[in-house]
C-alpha cells in the first residue's frame, strides 16, 4: 500500500451537471469523514453535507466509500459525487489540498495504484489508456477488450500450460540419473504445441494502425491535384491548392475516419527532379513517405507507378473534357465536382481493413508483441533441445517474457510512459 492520499478530479473540467472527486489511500476514509461526517456502508451512496475545516458550507454530495483491496486501485477510496460548478469544485480541491497526508495524484497515479497493487495488470492498463484516446467506434471496440481484460485471460491460460511443462521439467530433472537428462518427447512436442499457439497470435495485424490510423499517402507528379483530392476527402480547404508546380514543399498529415476506419492522410511534394533546394528535399521526403505508406494513391501515370503492395491508382480531375476517361484499373475523381470520391473511399476503407484486427479481436501493441515473440522463441527452443536442463531453461526464459508482458518483471521505464498518458483524476 501506498503511504501517501491522492485526490484529483476525475471527471471532466466544470462546469458540468456533476462532477466526480476521488481519493485513494490509507487516509482517504479519514479525508471523507472531515468532510462528511458518517461515511455510508462500503459500496453504498449516501446523501451528505461537505464541510471545510472550519465548518463551512462547501456543498451537499453523494458519497460512496470503498474499502481496500476491493476497490478499483486496491486502497480505501472515496468519491465525492458534487454540483459541477467550478467554485464548488475548486472549494472542495482547496479544502482536501488543507488535510495533512493529502496530496493532488499525478496524471495516471490512480491506474498505476491499481497496476501496483494487482487489480489490472499492464495489458489491461494499456488498454485503457487506448480507451482514453479513442477516437472512432473501432478503436474503442478494441481498447475495451483490452481494458475489460480479454486478453489478460488468454496470457493466464498460456502461463497455467507453461508453468505445468515447468513443473514437469524440474520434477523430472530432480528424479533422473545425472547420466540420463534426455529431453521428454512429450515435454518437447507440448513445448513446440504452445509456440505455434503464440505464433498465431504474432500472425494478427498489430493495434497501432488502429490506434494512430492508417496511413495513407497521396503521391504523384507536380500539379497532379493531390492538395485538391485530400481537400475533397477531408472535406475543407486543409491544403494550399495553386496552378504552380512545387507549391507543396512538405508534406501535410490529417487524421480522419472514413466510414469507421482510422487513417491519417499524408498530402506530399510532386515528384520531379528540382534545382531548388527546398523544394528537392520535400521530393526526397515525399519518396521516403512512400516506401512507408500504408496505403498508396497514386495520381500520375500508371505505367509510373511506384511498386507498392497496397496502390490505388486515381485518374484526377475528371471533370475535364481530355480527362473523362479514365485507364483500366484506375479510379476517375473529379475534386471539383465530387465524382469519384465515394468510389474512392469504398477502395480505400477496403484496402484499410485487411491492415486492421476484424471487429471482435483483440491486437497486440509492439510492446506485448515483443514479449509473446520472446516467450514464442523461447518454447520453440524448448521443443527442440535433447537436453532436460536446456528445456527447463528455455521454459524459465518463457515464464520472464510472460512476467514482463503482463509487467510484473522488468518494465519500470515502460511504466513511466504509459501512466504519463494519463489525466490526473484517472
Amino acid at each position: 500500500m501506498s503511504a501517501d492520499t491522492i485526490f484529483a478530479l476525475s471527471s471532466g473540467s466544470p462546469p458540468a451537471a456533476i462532477s466526480v472527486i476521488r481519493m485513494s489511500g490509507p487516509g482517504a476514509h479519514r479525508a471523507g469523514q472531515s468532510l462528511a461526517g458518517r461515511l455510508p456502508p462500503a459500496r453504498r451512496a449516501a446523501v451528505r453535507v461537505l464541510r471545510a475545516g472550519d465548518g463551512a458550507l462547501l456543498d451537499e454530495a453523494l458519497v460512496l466509500r470503498f474499502d481496500g483491496p476491493a476497490s478499483s486501485t486496491g486502497e480505501d477510496l472515496v468519491e465525492f459525487h458534487c454540483h459541477g460548478g467550478r467554485a464548488v469544485v475548486a472549494s472542495v480541491l482547496a479544502a482536501l489540498g488543507t488535510m495533512e497526508g493529502l496530496r493532488e495524484a499525478r496524471p495516471g497515479e490512480f491506474t498505476r495504484r491499481a497496476f501496483e497493487n494487482g487489480r489490472i495488470d499492464l495489458t489491461e492498463a494499456e488498454g485503457l489508456a487506448d480507451l482514453i484516446e479513442a477516437e472512432t467506434e473501432s478503436q474503442r471496440r478494441a481498447a475495451l477488450m483490452m481494458a475489460e481484460g480479454g486478453f489478460r485471460q488468454m496470457i493466464e491460460s498460456w502461463q497455467t500450460r507453461l508453468l505445468g511443462l515447468s513443473a514437469r521439467a524440474e520434477a523430472a530433472i530432480d528424479y533422473v540419473d545425472e547420466d540420463s537428462l534426455d529431453a521428454d518427447p512429450e515435454l518437447s512436442r507440448e513445448s513446440g504445441a504452445l509456440a505455434e499457439d503464440l505464433s498465431q497470435w504474432l500472425d494478427r495485424p498489430r493495434a497501432e494502425p488502429l490506434r494512430d490510423g492508417i496511413r495513407v499517402v497521396i503521391a504523384g507528379p507536380p500539379n497532379a491535384g493531390k492538395s485538391s483530392l485530400l481537400n475533397a476527402i477531408v472535406g475543407h480547404e486543409r491544403a494550399i491548392v495553386t496552378d504552380v508546380p512545387g507549391t507543396t514543399r512538405d508534406h501535410i498529415d490529417v487524421p480522419l475516419a472514413v466510414s469507421g476506419v482510422p487513417l491519417r492522410l499524408t498530402d506530399t511534394a510532386g515528384l520531379r527532379d528540382s534545382g531548388e533546394l527546398v523544394e528537392q528535399l520535400g521530393v526526397d521526403r515525399a519518396r521516403s513517405l512512400i516506401e512507408t505508406a500504408d496505403v498508396l494513391l497514386w495520381l500520375g501515370d500508371p505505367q509510373h507507378a511506384p511498386a507498392h503492395p497496397r496502390v490505388i491508382e486515381v485518374h484526377p480531375r475528371a471533370d475535364l473534357p481530355d480527362r473523362a476517361t479514365a485507364p483500366d484499373g484506375s479510379i476517375a475523381v473529379s475534386s471539383r465536382s465530387g465524382r469519384g470520391l465515394s468510389e474512392l473511399g469504398v477502395a480505400l476503407v477496403r484496402q484499410a481493413r485487411t491492415l486492421l484486427p476484424a471487429e471482435g479481436e483483440i491486437a497486440l501493441n509492439r510492446r506485448q508483441a515483443a514479449c509473446v515473440q520472446e516467450a514464442r522463441d523461447s518454447l520453440a527452443g524448448a521443443g527442440k533441445v535433447d537436453d532436460l536442463v536446456l528445456l527447463a531453461e528455455s521454459l524459465r526464459q518463457a515464464r520472464g517474457a510472460f512476467d514482463r508482458l503482463t509487467g510484473r518483471a522488468g518494465v519500470e521505464d515502460v511504466l513511466d510512459s504509459l501512466f504519463g498518458r494519463f489525466c490526473l483524476g484517472k
